[in-house]
């Protein structure tokens, strides 16, 4: 049977074409704005290294085998309390095991690329222990498919065997870790109630900082991106990266790290950014390292983002106006840490990994070190994951790793640069796994004996890593004990100037420069207004050039007939201009104005509910075509379909770095549907609406969240509008501003969702924009616009009044939000009421106090006012608007919608269709 599936799949294959077999491919061969498939490279091992490996084929099985299994026994745990590996106990790595006897001659050309002079088996073996079993360094590469990944790695970490610092080299690296660790102490002395997450038992990644430096500016790398956790980062952003000292100490005494006229919440040490023009070696680099907030890991994806912005700002990778196509990542680089417990256990890093080789998310592959400390929190490695390693996650996208002693910060140098050169030479992801220790608790108010007695009887009995290779230095030589206490004297005086200096000193302005020049923060005590009508003889033309295609392009015919014809047919009309149509002339006149937009999510090029089309593709060939990327004329803005993983923490956090990066591009992040944006509730919390408070740092990224309550149960009903609107510092008892952390609108009309997104850009701030999306309004035939509606002039409603009834016979007002508002003008029709006026809330947040009251002033004779919503009281708008309301405006809000339920909606047909009754006919009834 098997036998007889597989003909007919050959049958199968030789009348579709190889693209019948399975395979990893893309909708596109010729290349889209931001993919360009790149010309994998042709390798093929030596005739004479074939040769030389089948004549001594045993001998080369037992060398593979030292490259497969020497990393178990090598000994890279400065602080194991396990008794030493017996290196026989591995029969794999026994010589006898492939027939080979100790004193039989070898020829190791072809087999080794480590300097040898070793003649037999006895020799060789000893080389390729102290090569793969040593305690300084070891190598995971052999899972790695790639048969030329492979031999390089081979060959260039065997070559790493004979390779030594220079004395200069070496003298630096010591300066740097006693800079640290007088960091740490000075610390200590000063502020011994402060938890400062220190660098002490891992100070060699300083070693890690040092030579990923020199070896960029050497590739002629512009920009260092750092995605790096809490531990060990003052230290670093104080010995290696020009931050102040006196930031921090001014701090620490109660004072904000941004300049007094700042009105910032702020964050801890900890969380301290920098970014940096620094000078490596005669050269310029900026060293770029993004916010973190205390989750773990989750500054990852912010890295990734905000380094692929500036690869597209730059024209790196398929960014290029070269005709050739380029890998990403030639000029700027991703750098991520992280800890070892926090690697294993994050699922957001199963994402980013998985995102690494994705089009429209590569960065052209990131260098990580994973700072062992071998504890997360209190617990040991053996019960914070089921691997043996804390790297073995990085095995899924066959990422080499090498297994680094932390106790020897030149083997940290010397795997660094080898590191480096894998990933400029294949632009793929590669780890170091730094063996190391933290030499105080969590914290440094923690006692970590409490659960962890022996392995600190090893530590606190131990010299501190600094103190080792100072004193190494001093027995060969190199840096004498003299020497060392002069540098770490003249740091420690100069840490002291910096704390008399903390009480007057001034931070500078690190905000709204560069590319974000120009650009301020929004007003605290207006709402501001901004015409984004264009002529409509120019949105016309960019909405033919949305639905335009190539001649010989074999487009879907029922595309052909209900987006291409339909959407040329409303425009010309001028009217029942639905979302998408809108959609289309905002992002194509944005484009048209220079901005670029990306749009990101799963299947966006389409949409969730195959409303967008704002990709096409061929028929015939599987390519793919997107019309806006051809449009002629204007500045040459470009449009991204960046289809994601399934995944939502890892690529909303993508999205929030590349909309932190350049505030002239608009980003907008698509949930399939709106609940789905659970999954990013850390992004969201952390990043999204807290980082200008917390870190002067602006962002206009868009989600859109597709929100209503058709049928579908409780996972696909509301984007849970609630959550947004209470994570808004919006003012129960004062008008709101602009200034408001978070903007959230519920629009009813397309024309009302054009402006809204082309205002993102317009305005001369940014904000982060939450859209509770439509799913029936999409093609409802009562929720379009007509041209009117995008003419200059035309702007964003806050609020939408009602022009159907007389202002003189209402004596009641219905308050609304979103698609629900034509649910209830239906219902009115339905009665004939006359007397009963809708006003639709088109944007929450910031509440709209005065617009609401001009509407509401033209109706003196008012004898109630309704809040109606589809969602559950305990959910949707209910409990932000009534206070508000209530206190501003000055008059009770009654309560029309669901009852208070535990989830957003019923999973029963018919208790969904009471409901929808009884809530629509609810406040024509109070």
């Amino acid at each position: 049977m098997l036998r007889h599936f597989a003909s007919a799949e050959r049958k199968l294959g030789s009348v579709l074409g190889a693209q019948a077999r399975p395979q990893r491919n893309y909708h596109s061969k010729l290349g889209v704005w931001g993919y360009r498939p790149v010309t994998k490279r042709v390798y093929e091992v030596a005739e004479e290294v074939r040769q030389a490996r089948n004549a001594q084929g045993n001998v080369y099985r037992w060398v593979e085998a030292f490259r497969q299994h020497g990393h178990k026994l090598a000994s890279v745990n400065p602080i194991s309390i396990k008794a030493s590996s017996n290196q026989s106990e591995l029969q794999e790595l026994n010589p006898a095991f492939y027939g080979l006897q100790t004193q039989q001659t070898v020829r190791t050309a072809g087999l080794l690329s480590a300097p040898t002079s070793a003649q037999n088996v006895a020799q060789l073996e000893q080389l390729l222990r102290d090569i793969y079993c040593s305690n300084a360094a070891s190598a995971e590469f052999a899972y790695v498919e790639n048969t030329e990944e492979r031999e390089w790695l081979a060959q260039n970490f065997e070559s790493l065997y004979e390779r030594q610092l220079q004395s200069t080299e070496r003298l630096e690296i010591a300066e740097l870790l006693i800079k640290s660790q007088a960091w740490d102490n000075f610390m200590a002395l000063k502020f011994p109630t402060v938890k400062r997450y220190s660098g002490e038992g891992a100070e060699s990644m300083l070693a890690f900082f040092w030579q990923l430096l020199r070896d960029s500016v050497q590739a002629n790398i512009e920009h260092v991106v750092l995605a790096m956790p809490h531990r060990g980062r003052t230290p670093l952003q104080a010995a290696l990266l020009n931050m102040r000292p006196a930031k921090v100490f001014r701090k620490l005494s109660g004072a904000s790290e941004f300049a007094d006229d700042i009105e910032a919440m702020s964050d801890v040490i900890s969380h301290f950014h920098v970014s940096e023009q620094l000078q490596v070696l005669g050269k310029s680099i900026n060293f770029s390292m993004v916010r973190n907030p205390s989750h773990l890991e989750a500054a990852n994806p912010v890295a990734m983002g905000k380094t692929r912005s500036k690869q597209q700002s730059r024209g790196d990778g398929a960014f290029s106006t070269e005709s050739s196509a380029q890998p990403f990542g030639q000029h700027v680089l991703n750098v991520i840490l992280h800890g070892d417990a926090a690697f294993a256990g994050q699922g957001i890093n199963q994402e980013c990994l998985h995102m690494a080789y994705v089009p429209h998310f590569e960065v052209g592959g990131s260098l990580h070190l994973i700072v062992n400390n071998q504890v997360g929190f209190t617990t040991p490695g053996e019960r914070g994951r089921s691997t043996e390693y804390a790297s073995d996650l990085a095995k899924s996208i066959q990422a080499p790793v090498f297994h680094v002693n932390g106790d020897d910060p030149e083997a940290l140098a010397l795997i660094t640069n080898l590191a480096f050169r894998y990933q400029r030479e294949f632009h793929k992801d590669i780890f170091i796994d730094l063996n190391c220790y933290r030499r105080w608790g969590h914290n440094e108010l923690d006692d970590p004996t409490f659960t962890n007695p022996l392995v600190y009887q090893i530590v606190h009995q131990r010299q501190s890593v600094p103190d080792l290779y100072a004193a190494e230095l001093a027995r060969q030589g190199v840096l004498s004990a003299e020497q060392s206490s002069q540098l770490r004297e003249k740091y420690i005086a100069y840490l002291n100037e910096e704390l008399a200096l903390a009480p007057t000193y001034q931070p500078p302005a690190s905000y709204f420069e560069q590319q974000w020049a120009g650009l301020k923060l929004a007003p605290g005590n207006e709402l501001t207004y901004w015409d984004t009508g264009l002529d409509y003889g120019l949105l016309h033309w960019i909405g033919q050039q949305s639905a335009a295609y190539p001649a010989d392009f074999n487009i879907h015919p029922h595309l052909l007939k209900t987006f291409v014809q339909g959407r040329l047919k409303k425009l010309e009309a001028g009217a029942k201009i639905d979302w998408a149509t809108a959609e289309a002339l905002a992002i194509g006149s944005l484009m048209y104005q220079g901005h670029n937009v990306r749009i990101s999510g799963e299947d966006v090029g389409r949409g969730t509910f195959s409303h967008r089309h704002a990709m096409l593709v061929d028929q015939q060939t599987n390519e793919m075509y997107v019309p806006l990327n051809h449009m002629e004329g204007g500045k040459g803005g470009k449009l991204e379909l960046a289809h994601s993983i399934l995944s939502e923490e890892a690529v909303l956090g993508f999205e929030y770095g590349m909309a932190i990066d350049n505030p002239q591009n608009l980003i907008i992040w698509e949930a399939q549907f709106g609940d789905f944006a659970n999954g990013a509730q850390i992004m969201i919390d952390a990043f999204i609406v807290s980082g200008e408070s917390k870190w002067m740092e602006s962002n206009a990224l868009v989600m859109l969240l597709p929100h209503g309550y058709d049928g579908a149960a409780s996972e696909h009903s509301s984007c849970r509008i609630e959550r947004y609107l209470q994570l808004s510092d919006s003012k129960e008892t004062a008008p709101d501003g602009d200034s408001v952390n978070v903007h959230v609108v519920n629009p009813t009309t397309p024309a009302q969702y054009y402006h809204v997104l082309r205002r993102q850009l317009a305005r001369n701030f940014r904000k982060p924009l939450v859209v509770v999306a439509p799913k029936t309004l999409l093609r409802l035939p009562a929720a379009t616009s007509t041209h009117e509606d995008f003419q200059p002039g035309t702007l964003f409603h806050n609020v939408l009044g009602d022009s159907t009834v007389q202002p003189e016979e209402v004596r009641k007002v219905i308050i609304c939000s979103g698609k629900h508002y034509y649910n209830l003008v239906e219902e009115r029709a339905k009665r004939q009421v006359q007397d009963t006026a809708i006003v639709r809330l088109e944007s929450l947040c910031p509440f709209p106090v005065q617009e609401l009251q001009a509407q509401l002033a033209q109706y003196g004779e008012v004898q109630s006012f309704v809040w109606s919503q589809e969602e559950h009281r305990n959910m949707g708008a209910w409990t932000f608007v009534r206070p508000r309301f209530e206190n501003l405006i000055g008059k009770q809000l009654h309560y029309c919608g669901r009852c208070e339920a535990p989830t957003p909606a019923t999973g029963i047909g018919k208790v969904h269709k009471r409901e929808v009754d009884e809530i629509v006919a609810a406040p024509f009834e109070l």
